[in-house]
């Protein structure tokens, strides 16, 4: 399993690594784009991180160069996918941060990580998502473009104007409608505390899908420490406090790793 530089296809199609990290980084740092996303979303995330951090995006089927790849639909195939994909990285400390689908989707990871393989992760960011015990089921991957498309929207993820473009909706909606439909008929079937690692869940203190209880209830799914920070915004609120969303990220994954006992070295570097 190889790691490809930007989106370059090759025997291992299921990670992007846009920048590589400067000397040895303390830790690795897994990023998973929400429903209909793609990894270039964390393209900033690797810019900003890559003196203290390896940044690695997950690219799903059905979008970029995987567009002739039919999309995966479901949560628990997904996710075996995306865990052995990151095993041959588990040479050093992994964190996962995922936001929306992608929280979701860090959870189960992790959970087939520890229970499966026996690699913990030392730290789960959620970002943009209610715990999996409450995620709701729903119709709307099977409705109309243009109800999916209002959907989309509403939550501010996507520009109007390309998807008005008839031509760009077409080429985006099979990866947003299977997506959709991966999530609305995922059923949580782990057991309560099934990981051991620190949970930090962020969320934009005006999205009407995550309140603050809801948040606060992924406690349920750690033995480890779970706290949870409200931004400014909406469902996508990580685009307007980015570099202070990627300073926190930092800190609390070097926090981890040292907390796990591994070495933290300084390391060396020029800014880009």
């Amino acid at each position: 399993m190889s790691v490809h530089p930007g989106k370059e296809p090759g025997p291992g199609p299921w990670l992007r690594r846009y920048v590589p990290a400067a000397g040895q980084p303390a830790a690795t740092l897994v990023c998973l784009p929400h429903a209909g996303g793609a990894p270039t979303f964390f393209r900033p995330w690797a810019e900003r991180l890559a003196h203290s951090l390896d940044v690695v995006s997950v690219c799903y089927p059905g979008r970029q160069d995987r567009f002739d790849e039919p999309c995966i639909t479901r949560m628990d195939t997904l996710a075996e996918e995306v865990a052995a994909a990151l095993l041959p990285l588990a040479n050093r400390p992994l964190a996962l941060f995922g936001h929306s689908m992608g929280a979701a989707l860090g959870y189960e990871v992790a959970r087939l990580l520890r229970h499966r393989h026996g690699r913990n992760v030392v730290h789960l960011f959620a970002s943009g998502m209610v715990p999996p015990h409450l995620v709701p089921p729903g119709r709307r991957h099977v409705e109309g473009d243009e109800a999916l498309v209002a959907d989309i929207l509403e939550q501010g993820g996507t520009d109007a104007a390309l998807l008005a473009d008839e031509e760009f909706r077409a080429f985006l909606l099979p990866a947003i409608r299977g997506d959709y439909r991966l999530m609305e008929t995922y059923a949580f079937t782990g057991a309560d505390r099934a990981l051991d690692a620190p949970v930090t869940v962020y969320y934009g203190r005006q999205d009407k899908d995550v309140s603050a209880e809801a948040a606060a209830a992924w406690a349920r799914h750690t033995t480890g420490p779970t706290e949870v920070i409200g931004f400014p915004g909406g469902h996508f609120y990580l685009q307007d406090v980015l570099e202070t969303l990627v300073a926190d990220v930092e800190r609390r994954v070097l926090a981890s790793v040292r907390g796990a006992g591994h070495e933290v070295r300084p390391v060396a570097f020029s800014p880009r």
